[in-house]
């Protein structure tokens, strides 16, 4: 059976990536209105992940509640129809944060992270946003190397984390991107 690729197109990252997915499966962005089952699932199995690693002062994701906010947009990511993956980003006055960023173990090195980052810094874009930033924890190595690979450089601790004590960041891993509006043609 062949896989279709999935092209996902927004803003040019500086080195002028457009977010390209090449030989992967069948995979859909798609943006979630409400907490729905498959969300729910996809936060649960985050949270329980996270918490096997990190103490509850040193998790910092958003809420179900807290995700469905309107500066917020959720996205679910399928994978041949199934929910896979999720990602959010939150929408401030000077920059957009990536927020509660998963996909499930069977799903990795498919492209689903690629394509859900792809969606993530469109949405940046159309909000007039040219700076993306991340906190993850330095326990998750495959989101540090997928991060990496989409052109994420470390930064100092922002927004709200740069208030909080020592210890509830210690774990902390802090991230950004530049991102630039697609040239028009």
């Amino acid at each position: 059976m062949q896989h279709k690729g999935v092209r996902v197109v927004g803003c040019m990252t500086r080195d002028g990536d457009r977010g390209t997915v090449g030989n992967a499966d069948e995979i859909a962005i798609e943006l979630a209105p409400s907490a729905t089952d498959d969300a729910r699932a996809l936060i649960g199995e985050l949270d329980r992940t996270l918490s096997a690693e990190y103490s509850l002062e040193q998790r910092h994701g958003l809420a179900l509640d807290a995700i469905f906010q309107p500066h917020v947009q959720f996205f679910l990511a399928r994978l041949d129809g199934m929910a896979v993956g999720c990602g959010g980003v939150a929408l401030f006055a000077d920059f957009a944060e990536v927020k509660r960023m998963y996909v499930r173990y069977m799903a990795r090195g498919r492209g689903v992270a690629q394509a859900l980052l792809a969606r993530i810094e469109t949405a940046a874009c159309e909000a007039g946003l040219a700076l993306l930033r991340l906190e993850t924890g330095d326990r998750q190595m495959a989101a540090l190397r997928v991060y990496a690979r989409a052109g994420f450089q470390p930064c100092a601790a922002f927004g709200a984390y740069a208030a909080m004590a020592p210890q509830a960041i210690a774990t902390s891993v802090f991230l950004e991107k530049r991102l630039t509006a697609p040239a028009t043609v």
